[in-house]
């Protein structure tokens, strides 16, 4: 009897807990910082270019708005600026290097074939973040097909090599090698 009176209180003790809840009062909204950025609003109809910068994270992307859909030259073009005040001010830097003539691009279905003025592969830490940076960007301008960023191709032709090495950008903003190309 004693211990069924003992199983008894445990329970109403839980059951008490747990109609009381966690101890959090209503206290209504409370302010906590900017309203999140960067993000497109559905139906504005304003245009991004989303260009790849590096943080003390790693690569990371950003929305830069143009005047219409970017598609691959323009926005790298616009890669090579470098990142703008606001985004220096989120602490975003370039990797890419200063090239001796001009870094193309050219959108195809599905793919864009993008063309290094210097043997980028060669250079210190093999291109490193600032290769990512110019294959994630060309891989998410605008282009023809309606492919994914993920699904698009990026064959990148560089002085030296004969062939061109194709490579995608996940959606978590790596470069991966396609398998058979």
């Amino acid at each position: 009897m004693k211990r069924s009176l003992t199983y008894m209180g445990a329970a109403a003790l839980t059951l008490a807990l747990a109609v009381t809840g966690c101890g959090t009062g209503s206290t209504g909204p409370v302010r906590a910082g900017a309203p999140a950025s960067g993000l497109r609003e559905p139906g504005s109809g304003t245009e991004y270019a989303q260009l790849y910068f590096v943080s003390p994270n790693g690569l990371q992307s950003t929305a830069r708005e143009v005047t219409a859909p970017a598609p691959p030259q323009q926005a790298l073009d616009l890669l090579l600026k470098g990142p703008d005040a606001t985004e220096r001010s989120r602490g975003l830097t370039t990797e890419v290097p200063p090239f001796h003539g001009r870094l193309a691009a050219q959108a195809a279905y599905g793919a864009v074939d993008v063309r290094l003025p210097a043997p980028v592969s060669q250079m210190n830490g093999g291109g490193g973040l600032g290769l990512s940076q110019i294959v994630c960007t060309a891989a998410n301008a605008r282009l023809p097909g309606g492919k994914q960023p993920p699904d698009v191709t990026v064959r990148v032709h560089e002085p030296g090599y004969k062939t061109p090495w194709t490579v995608r950008c996940d959606a978590a903003g790596n470069v991966v090698p396609i398998p058979g190309h």
